[in-house]
């Protein structure tokens, strides 16, 4: 099989995380999806992109996460060339960017 064709997403899981109606909720289900260390692998990539979308360099948030640089570079490069994903849950949650400040 040819590596380079995907599979297509299926949007079911997506759709029961909207069903969620609470941030409790919402940790329960991802409790019962992912085990704790990719919990934490995420938690940790959205403080990531929270700290570079409001301007944080890169050696403070090594710092303040204990994130290493590889993780901090990849989640730069999802804000930077991504799908707009973490734009769009900055903006609804309010979170400014160094320019809104």
């Amino acid at each position: 099989m040819n590596k380079h064709i995907k599979k297509p997403r299926s949007t079911e899981m997506y759709e029961a995380v909207l069903q969620m109606q609470t941030v409790e909720e919402c940790m329960k289900f991802f409790d019962d999806l992912c085990t704790v260390s990719e919990l934490q692998a995420m938690e940790q990539r959205y403080q990531v992109a929270s700290l570079l979308h409001q301007g944080m360099i890169y050696n403070d948030i090594l710092a303040r996460t204990g994130a290493s640089s590889a993780t901090i570079s990849r989640v730069n490069r999802s804000l930077q060339y991504g799908a707009d994903g973490y734009a769009l849950a900055f903006e609804r949650l309010g979170i400014p960017g160094p320019e809104e400040k």
